[in-house]
């Protein structure tokens, strides 16, 4: 929509989505449709966007186990693999995006919880995720369609 934002990128750099391994800390480079959304109920109110959308409660995860039958999915704690507790007492999930790498089908140790968040400072790395300033982030998913695309590319990449 003409309107480019500052965002930050996992700590490893961006890779070809076909070399991203878990706990690698790259972002995988690609087109990455946003299929849903969580939000910190008891922090604000939902963002406004096309998107469906969930809040986020104090028991919600996502399964980052390779060996966890849930890979790469939502889950609730407790749970008996290891899993990103989503309810964090920083605010980078209090608007979390969810997107379909590795989704469709899951392929365990090949990257789980690309999310697009609120990052922690400007262009501070994340461990593989996108992140935005939260004004931009809300910017851009009061926008989101169904055809809508988060494109991931080395800077510089077209």
């Amino acid at each position: 929509m003409g309107r480019r934002v500052p965002c930050s990128v996992g700590r490893g750099g961006i890779l070809p989505a076909a070399w991203k391994r878990e706990g690698d800390l790259t972002s995988p480079e690609g087109a990455w449709r946003i299929t849903g959304l969580y939000w910190r109920a008891d922090r604000m109110v939902c963002p406004r966007t096309m998107l469906a959308a969930f809040p986020l409660g104090p028991r919600q995860g996502w399964a980052e186990d390779p060996r966890d039958p849930a890979y790469n999915r939502p889950i609730r704690h407790p749970h008996g693999f290891p899993a990103d507790r989503m309810a964090r007492g920083d605010p980078l999930y209090d608007i979390c995006a969810i997107t379909d790498h590795n989704s469709a089908p899951v392929v365990p140790g090949a990257g789980s919880a690309i999310f697009v968040h609120l990052w922690r400072k400007p262009r501070h790395p994340t461990a593989g995720c996108i992140a935005f300033r939260r004004a931009d982030l809300e910017w851009i998913l009061r926008r989101w369609g169904p055809g809508s695309r988060l494109v991931i590319r080395p800077r510089g990449g077209l």
